[in-house]
């Protein structure tokens, strides 16, 4: 399957949106995920810029099949949060009309940041499966950073949203945060098999990826193996 797999991470304000400050600080990553036979692919997270990524979608001879989003904050999605609004996905659905697929427990968030209907919105559980032509992609519920954060698992590849980094994990302190479901969510990833190499939402480390086994080796958050000991480090 690798050989149909079309996968690109794009980095903010260098692959994207390159003129926007805001998107270059922020350091986000956007994912493009397709089937090179049947030219399907899907995008993960668009904020900043929607439009350069549909582009570079576009340029490589794919056509957008649906979005992909992690969560709801609006350096992933666009949107006003928090005293600031960026573009992103409502920009992108202007120009396109393509399914959005959320977490069910995220979408009230989603649409509340983007001013997109829930009725415009498709809510998954964990475990259900959005097929990009023969691309499986597993649809993870790992909330901790959000209530409806969710990762993506496909062909050896997990893309992490704001679950993991691969130097730390998400903010629980924002609204709708939860210190210990972000534990009980990295504990998740960690019995994953088959090493899938991480890809994160955002470059807040050396390399922009690495393999499950070494993130869990070097990354400070899997020290913790209990809840007591997850509070203590985390300071709570």
């Amino acid at each position: 399957m690798a050989e149909r797999l079309y996968f690109r991470q794009l980095l903010s304000g260098r692959d994207f949106a390159a003129a926007d400050p805001i998107a270059a600080q922020m350091r986000n990553f956007a994912y493009l995920i397709g089937d090179r036979e049947t030219g399907e692919a899907v995008m993960v997270d668009p904020a900043y810029a929607a439009g350069d990524l549909l582009d570079t979608l576009e340029a490589d001879g794919m056509t957008l099949s649906g979005v992909l989003v992690t969560h709801h904050h609006p350096d992933h999605v666009g949107g006003s949060m928090m005293g600031f609004t960026l573009k992103g996905l409502a920009e992108l659905l202007e120009r396109v009309s393509v399914p959005v697929h959320v977490n069910t427990h995220e979408a009230q968030w989603v649409s509340r940041v983007t001013g997109i209907p829930m009725s415009d919105l498709t809510a998954h559980h964990h475990g259900d499966k959005v097929n990009v032509g023969d691309i499986e992609i597993e649809l993870l519920h790992t909330p901790g950073h959000t209530p409806g954060s969710q990762c993506f698992l496909l062909d050896g590849r997990l893309v992490a949203g704001d679950t993991l980094f691969l130097d730390g994990c998400g903010r629980t302190d924002f609204p709708g945060g939860d210190a210990d479901e972000m534990f009980r969510s990295l504990q998740q990833l960690a019995a994953l098999s088959g090493n899938p190499t991480v890809f994160p939402g955002h470059w807040y480390s050396a390399e922009p990826s690495a393999g499950l086994e070494e993130v869990k080796a070097t990354n400070y958050v899997y020290r913790a193996s209990n809840l007591p000991q997850w509070r203590a480090l985390m300071g709570g």
